[in-house]
């Protein structure tokens, strides 16, 4: 089947595409690889998304989002695209799935976000899933009144380490320079948590442990001395990786592979948009993505009218 628009990935940026596009009248397919809802699935709570004062749980925001779009003649694709064609007026492209099927669009919406960037300590991937984890909600239980660390000095890890404070015995929070980049709202509660110990300007070096993690060794940047720190659990937030390795060659990225565009959500490509975290941009938030996905929607209909002119 030939769809007017692709919308690749249902985080909060992909459903609000699918919703303005659908809405509007074209025929639109919304690929997934995973449940929708994006990285708010790993969130445990969202303190900043306008119309929710008390905050709201990412998992019940990502059921929101679902339930808004559920209404409308969306067509659902589940699996991941590999590579795809650009699209031309007068000429659709073809996505590819690693699955070997392949669906056709008049336009593509690239909304496939970004994953966490490996921290690259020795250990860190045979330790995976024994210890090192990359989601705090998603695995915190499993360390409850014991010791874990975190690494990274942004939201996300100090909104994790928050997190982990509520149900573990000790949170080590390390960041290898000197200040937070965090909002000051969390770095202020983190200071005020009784069972959170910061260390910056400092690195680990490596993840220890047998059959699961037992220890970190981390390293003063200002003096070059290092320490074991005991610990049952590492939780990593050291920056994101786009999943942009699909799209057409001809797409410009910036050097970290996040897609490059204007202001429309436009890429170098025509009939190509992107949304959310994979675009190259410094505020990667629930309602940012919300804004991207809207745009790109807009001017994917522009486009469209052209492409049917």
């Amino acid at each position: 089947m030939l769809y007017d628009a692709a919308v690749i990935g249902a985080g909060p940026a992909g459903i609000t595409a699918a919703l303005y596009l659908v809405r509007s009248g074209v025929s639109t397919v919304l690929v997934e690889n995973s449940a929708a809802g994006g990285q708010i699935l790993s969130t445990a709570e969202i303190e900043n998304y306008p119309g929710f004062p008390k905050g709201v749980k990412g998992w019940e925001l990502a059921d929101l989002f679902e339930a808004h779009l559920a209404a409308y003649p969306v067509d659902r694709k589940r699996g991941s695209v590999v590579r795809s064609d650009a699209p031309a007026p007068g000429k659709a492209a073809v996505l590819y799935f690693e699955d070997g099927t392949q669906l056709q669009a008049k336009t593509i919406v690239a909304c496939s976000g970004a994953h966490h960037r490996e921290l690259g300590a020795p250990g860190e991937r045979s330790l995976a899933g024994k210890g090192v984890s990359y989601c705090a909600v998603c695995d915190g239980n499993f360390y409850r009144g014991r010791d874990v660390a975190v690494v990274g000095g942004g939201n996300s890890a100090l909104e994790e380490a928050l997190y982990l404070a509520r149900i573990v015995r000790k949170v080590w929070l390390i960041h290898r320079r000197d200040a937070f980049r965090g909002a000051m709202i969390y770095q202020q509660k983190v200071r005020s948590a009784e069972n959170i110990e910061t260390l910056t300007s400092s690195v680990v070096d490596g993840i220890n442990g047998g059959n699961a993690v037992e220890s970190v060794t981390v390293r003063s940047l200002s003096d070059g001395i290092t320490r074991e720190i005991p610990v049952d659990g590492v939780f990593l937030y050291v920056g994101m990786e786009p999943a942009s390795a699909w799209l057409p060659s001809s797409v410009s990225l910036d050097s970290a592979g996040f897609v490059l565009t204007d202001a429309e959500m436009c890429t170098n490509v025509p009939g190509i948009f992107a949304a959310g975290d994979i675009r190259a941009k410094h505020c990667r938030q629930v309602s940012s993505a919300v804004g991207d996905g809207a745009t790109a929607a807009a001017a994917a209909l522009s486009y469209l009218e052209q492409w049917n002119a």
